[in-house]
C-alpha cells in the first residue's frame, strides 16, 4: 500500500552524526534556565530597591545574586538602576512573575534553596500588590 522510504531522512543528512555539536544534559538546562529566571528577578529587585529602599529588598538582593552565582559558576553582573518613572504596581507584578518562573524550574531540578527563595519572592511581591491596590 505504501511504498518504503528508500532515501535518508533530511534530518539526519543536515544534522550528520550527533557528535558534530556539544549536547546538554536536562540539568545543565535547566540550571541554565534558573539562573536567567533568577537574574532578571535580580534585576527588577535593583529596579525596586533604587525607587523604594528596603532591608529585606536589599536582603533578597544578596540572596538572589548568591544563587546565580551558584548557579552560573561564576560571578553575577549586576546594573545600576536609575531612580526615577517606575510604576511601582507594575514592578512588584513583573516580579512575582519572574519568581513564578524561577519556582516552576527550581521545583523541576529539586532545588530546594531556591525553590524557598522565589516562593518567599513571590510572597512579599504579592502582599505589596495587595497593599498598592
Amino acid at each position: 500500500m505504501y511504498e518504503p522510504i528508500r532515501s535518508k531522512s533530511v534530518h539526519s543528512t543536515m544534522a550528520g552524526t550527533t557528535s558534530d555539536f556539544p549536547h546538554r544534559s536536562r540539568e545543565e538546562e535547566l540550571d541554565i534556565q534558573l539562573a536567567g529566571h533568577l537574574a532578571a528577578l535580580l534585576a527588577v529587585t535593583d529596579e525596586l530597591r533604587a525607587v523604594e529602599p528596603s532591608d529585606d529588598l536589599d536582603t533578597a538582593a544578596e540572596r538572589l545574586a548568591e544563587q546565580v552565582t551558584r548557579l552560573r559558576g561564576g560571578s553575577c553582573v549586576r546594573a545600576v538602576p536609575d531612580a526615577g518613572g517606575h510604576d511601582l504596581a507594575a514592578l512588584h507584578q513583573r516580579a512575582h512573575a519572574l519568581a513564578g518562573r524561577a519556582l516552576v524550574v527550581a521545583a523541576s531540578r529539586a532545588d530546594t534553596a531556591v525553590a524557598i527563595l522565589a516562593a518567599e519572592r513571590m510572597d512579599a511581591h504579592s502582599l505589596r500588590l495587595a497593599v498598592s491596590r
